[in-house]
């Protein structure tokens, strides 16, 4: 009989890697936002506003040196996995075992669990902030990628998605998005990270504006007019004067853009605003150890 390889992944090491990963994005804000900040506090031109952007930069050396959450909304735990198609997981179920290392990650780093059961009815909290949100792509390989993103509400709360048409064009767009900004205005913890989807369904643009928001802030979109789109968008917003917190001129620290092919009648906009905890980038690929599979 001859055989194929393939690669073996148990399941126990993606929930103590998902784990580390939750307890890593509660208490390190990535570099890229930490720098932001340092350069926002540089060109803040309200005295109120340099103050609040002194005390936010402190508060995330603090959490840094101390590991400890850099914010007490710790989020709802928004997992993207991209799975090698050549990749065999064994010893258990995926989607199980990242809810088991949010689980883990959540009670161990003593976070705050944030999650109930069911959204109406019957708003029971979890008591171990699952289950997470999961999105989970098939790509080439035998490698598994996962990026933790978790997810304050306080800044969610004020997304937003416009479903516009075609006729609505590049100057929608903007409109739309300014829209949803303003009508956020101070109440998501700014200075604010927006990401922003364009194209496809609703539901997709959507998706796409949570994964603008695992970029680095210091990114550009690789197509250059969404690129200019992009700066176009940062400096629309720290034009309004919502500034940090309490006014001022750095309103918002990275507009980032994902776009997707969709209908002819239609041009989705869907914009996700995180707060000045925007914890994302934090991604692992496996190496898996070589099986012999016998047919």
């Amino acid at each position: 009989m001859g055989g194929i390889t393939l690669r073996e992944l148990d399941a126990k090491q993606i929930t103590e890697t998902v784990a580390q990963l939750c307890k890593e994005a509660a208490y390190y804000l990535p570099k890229d936002v930490y720098e932001g900040l340092k350069k926002g506090r540089e060109t803040e031109k309200s005295p109120v506003g340099q103050a609040v952007l002194d005390q936010i930069i402190k508060n995330a050396e603090i959490a840094r040196d101390e590991d400890r959450p850099y914010c007490q909304d710790t989020g709802m735990t928004i997992v993207f996995l991209e799975v090698g198609q050549d990749l065999h997981i064994v010893g258990g179920d995926l989607e199980e075992a990242v809810n088991d290392g949010i689980a883990k990650g959540y009670t161990e780093g003593y976070l705050r669990k944030s999650v109930v059961a069911e959204p109406i009815f019957n708003r029971v909290n979890t008591q171990n902030n699952t289950p997470g949100v999961i999105y989970t792509k098939i790509v080439p390989g035998d490698k598994l990628k996962i990026t933790v993103e978790p997810k304050g509400f306080g800044s969610e709360n004020k997304g937003g998605i416009k479903m516009l048409v075609p006729a609505d064009g590049l100057e929608g767009v903007k409109k739309a998005v300014m829209e949803i900004i303003l009508h956020a205005s101070m109440n998501p913890c700014p200075p604010m990270v927006v990401g922003i989807g364009i194209g496809g369904t609703m539901d997709r643009a959507a998706v796409m504006s949570k994964i603008a928001l695992t970029r680095s802030i210091d990114s550009h979109n690789p197509m250059p007019e969404y690129a200019k789109l992009e700066d176009d968008l940062l400096e629309l917003i720290n034009e309004t004067g919502i500034g940090p917190q309490l006014g001022g001129t750095t309103s918002c620290l990275g507009v980032n853009i994902e776009w997707g092919p969709t209908h002819i009648a239609g041009l989705p906009v869907a914009v996700t605003i995180c707060c000045h905890a925007c914890r994302h980038h934090l991604a692992l690929h496996f190496q898996a150890a070589w099986v012999e599979i016998q047919r």
